[in-house]
């Protein structure tokens, strides 16, 4: 399975933190006396309901039991404003770190500074948040967004109409739609007939695909910004009995499963989410442990899943 170099090297330098923590807690650190059962970190989830992020969770929950620190972990529901409001009571409750998962990329600044002002640290994951963040690490975007364009091109022979299904305006999905239509440029004889929003949610990306089936009767595929939203056009594709190929981004089980066992679901591009929150749970630690500088950006590989190499594959 393919991972990036650079999580390797990011874990190596996070277990050297760890082992110097346990071996110095008594040490001082930002002029004070700091040990891992002195941590209180929070995790802002945009949502929960959502296999990706529920492993992020996972991962999240079994890295700070690692090191003995204290969790709060807030559902924000897609709710820009929920979250902000859930960061602030965790700044009130006296966090260290905060791993932020942006429901809004622009919306959740007012959040941020508010951690910045109160010395947390603050590490963007998934989803890139404007403000004075620490570090961000997130998955290729651009990269999961051209791989599946340019698998879609390959399986079309370089020729038809094509659609997208679009999502929620943060950075990551802006970042896989300008990858897809890259790669779709590059073939002159594809045409992007249709950009709809099915806002990452099934039974909206449902309804949105029975329409984009509706207005373009000689629609060849349909490139969706995310397994979820694909799953709600896989069903519309099957109702309608319709010739339309699907591709995405995420790697979600049920995606797996689609693309194993039928011939409408072509590929999707996969994500590692646990390993998105540990590698910045370890940019995180650098910095409380005394790092001055940790990257402002630390980029997770992705890779293409088709009926040739995706089973078996999970996060």
């Amino acid at each position: 399975m393919k991972k990036s170099n650079i999580v390797f090297m990011v874990m190596s330098v996070f277990v050297f933190i760890l082992l110097s923590a346990c071996d110095n807690q008594g040490n001082e650190t930002s002029g004070e006396a700091e040990s891992a059962d002195d941590l209180r970190i929070g995790m802002s989830f945009q949502e929960m309901d959502n296999p990706y992020f529920i492993s992020m969770q996972e991962s999240f929950e079994d890295a700070a039991a690692s090191i003995g620190a204290e969790t709060i972990i807030a559902d924000a529901q897609h709710d820009v404003t929920k979250q902000v409001n859930d960061i602030s009571d965790m700044v009130q409750q006296d966090i260290d770190i905060l791993l932020i998962n942006p429901a809004d990329s622009d919306g959740v600044e007012s959040a941020v500074m508010q951690a910045e002002e109160a010395g947390v640290i603050t590490v963007a994951i998934d989803a890139q948040a404007e403000g004075p963040i620490d570090s961000f690490v997130g998955s290729k975007n651009y990269d999961a967004g051209y791989l599946a364009g340019e698998k879609m091109a390959e399986d079309l022979g370089g020729t038809g109409s094509v659609a997208i299904l679009d999502g929620i305006p943060v950075v990551p999905i802006l970042q896989r739609v300008e990858g897809f239509e890259d790669a779709i440029s590059e073939n002159s004889d594809i045409e992007i007939v249709d950009i709809q929003n099915g806002e990452q949610e099934r039974s909206k990306a449902l309804n949105v695909t029975e329409n984009i089936l509706q207005a373009n009767p000689d629609l060849d595929a349909i490139f969706s910004v995310n397994d979820g939203g694909a799953m709600g056009s896989l069903g519309a594709i099957e109702s309608s009995g319709r010739d339309v190929a699907l591709y995405s981004v995420d790697g979600h089980p049920e995606a797996i499963e689609a693309i194993t066992s039928g011939d409408i679901f072509k590929a999707t591009v996969a994500q590692f989410p646990r390993d998105q929150i540990r590698v910045g749970m370890g940019m995180a630690l650098a910095k409380y442990w005394g790092a001055e500088v940790v990257p402002e950006e630390v980029p997770i590989d992705v890779e293409l899943l088709t009926p040739e190499n995706a089973e078996g594959f999970s996060w």
